[in-house]
């Protein structure tokens, strides 16, 4: 028994940093999966701390699973993560009765579970906490106590610092569909042998004031006007698909509401897309920016601010750099899932991702385009 809970402790422990070092590889992904929830209970005033508690969750999911593997205070952590496990498995089973969100998050974006597969996957972790709580006192710490609390010290702080790095910068791993590679207009097709959704037709009758739905080929043989009264008619889903493009929603638009995405993006050549929001930082960046567009404009590489702040607010006093940028619309949700640094600039080939950087930056993003454009000597 021993050996099996040891076990046991090892996999849940390791299963709990790797699930939380995928997420902190990107904090804000589970912070906007966060704000979901929020949105589908009407819990609207929690959306401005969402941030706040995905790197609380993180920074807990990793040390917690450090203090399993160390086996330190197996009692408060046990208890802890059993809270922590039955609120998961909450989520996740909401998820699945509700049908939204389809993906929970548990490890981010780089390893994405349906729904039920993310249900599956806390019930059984469900099942192994309880067993470590129940033995709880077979497992003995790797360290003393000092020793231990000295691991779970700088288990923190690397967590903490690898969390600042990639909201500050761009996640370590880019497993997001606007990575460095990607079409953007390609990313918007439905890919090759994609299954769509199988649907059935569904009848909703009222017989005797009570509503009774049926198929098509499966209607009651004392069926008739007489007894039953039609209701509606819908498609019902009964296996999902994967016919969905990695890129749903991205729409360009100028101030008229016009299109913009086939202009900007089709267009042969390279270009540069500023993803900006409304709450953009001052600071160094605006100069590597600034220099960036004049070499652009030297060598005609096409430079457009893509915002969801309205156009004339923008050029009420910008940033002087901004005048040598043209500028079109899209939805600042997008931008959020195009762009996870506030502002980033992508380097697209026509419709297809080179290079992107982070406002922190700038100036690698500066060196790499003057190695394309050397200046003549």
């Amino acid at each position: 028994m021993k050996l099996l809970i040891n076990f046991v402790r090892v996999f849940v422990g390791v299963l709990f940093i790797f699930s939380g070092l995928v997420k902190a590889n990107d904090p804000l992904g589970l912070s906007y999966k966060m704000q979901e929830f929020f949105e589908l209970w009407n819990m609207h005033f929690l959306n401005a701390y969402t941030l706040s508690f995905s790197i609380i969750m993180i920074a807990f999911e990793i040390v917690a699973g450090v203090a399993l593997l160390v086996g330190w205070q197996m009692r408060l952590f046990s208890w802890l993560l059993l809270i922590l496990i039955i609120f998961f498995t909450f989520l996740t089973g909401y998820a699945v009765i509700t049908g939204t969100p389809k993906e929970c998050g548990c490890f981010g974006n780089c390893i994405p579970l349906t729904s039920d597969q993310s249900f599956m996957k806390d019930l059984l972790l469900l099942a192994l906490i309880l067993l470590l709580l129940v033995f709880r006192k077979k497992i003995q710490p790797l360290f003393s106590a000092k020793g231990s609390i000295i691991v779970l010290f700088f288990s923190t702080v690397f967590t903490l610092a690898f969390m600042w790095y990639a909201l500050v910068h761009l996640p370590v791993v880019d497993c997001l569909a606007y990575k460095e590679g990607n079409s953007i207009l390609g990313g918007m097709k439905v890919p090759e042998g994609a299954r769509p959704d199988s649907t059935v037709i569904t009848f909703v009758y009222k017989k005797g004031g009570q509503d009774m739905e049926f198929t098509a080929d499966k209607f009651p043989e004392d069926f008739s006007d007489s007894l039953y009264t039609f209701v509606k008619r819908y498609d019902k889903v009964v296996r999902r698909g994967n016919a969905e493009p990695a890129i749903k929603d991205f729409a360009l638009t100028n101030q008229k509401g016009e299109p913009m995405t086939e202009t900007v993006l089709s267009g042969e050549g390279y270009k540069l897309l500023l993803f900006l929001r409304s709450d953009y930082p001052q600071g160094e960046w605006l100069t590597y920016l600034d220099m960036i567009a004049q070499t652009a404009s030297a060598n005609a590489i096409g430079r457009e601010i893509v915002t969801s702040i309205n156009l004339e607010t923008l050029y009420k006093n910008p940033p002087p750099v901004f005048y040598k940028f043209n500028a079109v619309l899209c939805d600042a949700t997008v931008i959020k899932t195009t762009a996870r640094a506030n502002p980033t600039l992508f380097l697209l080939n026509r419709d297809t991702i080179v290079k992107k950087w982070s406002y922190a930056d700038m100036d690698a993003a500066l060196k790499y385009i003057s190695k394309m454009y050397p200046k003549p000597y």
